[in-house]
């Protein structure tokens, strides 16, 4: 059995996914990657069966219909082998230091009493033009080389989420968390993470930057006016967050505190997305985003209405989204998202 399965879900990835496969192939025999390729028209499958054929031993490839980002990692985690899955998006790529501790501490866990259930490493923004690089860490907030539960994890501040990029999951467990991503809907890298947490008993925090993460083409799904004419899948994604976090009973107030304030931020970028496109349907949309948490969640809706951000994206008027807009748009130019 694979120590690591690596999935790496492909759509048209002819001009960069083969930084992203080279970086993953020093990981050895230890590893396996997963190149799903998602009904691509260039010659993505065809790179993908070249690095097959040559690294037998490491690279295997499936081929399916177009089914979405969703799609992919699904059939990713159901031919998935080793027992920790990781996901590394086509255009990014893994620092090799850093992967090398990845491995050694995974190995090392693995042979120990305790069972490791979520790895979290930090990761880069590699945003294009941007010459100094923003770093997501998680020092202040866990504890380092030590196993440890959410009782002792600290307060993650805004920004500081635990994201697709940082995480490495035991395969079995997003198994028995029944892990089902929509298919055709953008976004879904969100749920990937949200879901799963209430399985999440044993955490690991290693402080190295292993995930680096690419922005900067104009088809991408985090790109700003992609991202508004996609606002109805940030919506489906949002809403099912909603739906996950009002049906569940989680007995620990961090954990808790923190899906809530995930969720928080989520409703907030729906939001924002809704204002920016600057049409009357869309901001009905958000008033029934809002809406729809309320009826599923009363507690939460106030909670968040009230708070720093809800209130924020709510304002009243065409001066209210105008600041909200500018609020928006200081935090993006401090974080380098998008």
């Amino acid at each position: 059995m694979k120590l690591l399965s690596i999935v790496i879900p492909c759509y048209n990835s002819q001009d960069y996914m083969e930084a992203c496969i080279d970086s993953l192939l020093p990981g050895g025999e230890e590893v396996e990657i997963i190149i799903v390729n998602d009904g691509s028209t260039d010659n993505t499958a065809q790179i993908a069966d070249r690095y097959a054929a040559a690294h037998a031993d490491l690279v295997r490839v499936v081929h399916q219909k177009n089914a979405g980002h969703g799609g992919a990692l699904n059939t990713g985690l159901a031919n998935a082998k080793g027992i920790f899955f990781k996901v590394v998006d086509s255009d990014d790529w893994v620092e090799q230091g850093a992967y090398t501790q990845v491995l050694e501490t995974l190995r090392r866990l693995l042979a120990g009493p305790q069972q490791l259930d979520m790895l979290i490493c930090n990761y880069v923004y590699e945003k294009e033009g941007k010459k100094n690089k923003t770093v997501i860490e998680y020092s202040s907030a866990f504890p380092e080389k030590e196993l440890f539960t959410w009782e002792q994890a600290k307060n993650l501040r805004k920004g500081q989420y635990i994201l697709m990029h940082s995480v490495i999951y035991r395969t079995r467990l997003l198994r028995d968390a029944g892990l089902k991503l929509p298919e055709h809907t953008f976004y879904v890298d969100n749920l990937f993470v949200y879901a799963p947490l209430p399985y999440v008993k044993t955490l690991y925090y290693l402080n190295v930057d292993f995930y680096r993460y690419y922005i900067g083409r104009a088809d991408q799904s985090v790109n700003e006016q992609v991202m508004i004419r996609r606002v109805d899948q940030q919506l489906r994604v949002t809403r099912i967050m909603i739906d996950t976090f009002s049906g569940l009973r989680i007995s620990d107030a961090k954990l808790r505190r923190y899906m809530r304030s995930y969720l928080d931020i989520n409703m907030t970028i729906a939001s924002i997305m809704l204002i920016l496109s600057e049409t009357d349907a869309n901001l009905e949309k958000k008033k029934a985003l809002w809406k729809y948490l309320k009826e599923k969640d009363r507690r939460t809706y106030f909670y968040l209405r009230h708070g720093l951000l809800g209130r924020a994206v709510n304002l009243p008027g065409k001066k209210g989204r105008r600041f909200s807009v500018y609020a928006y748009k200081a935090v993006q130019k401090h974080i380098g998202f998008n």
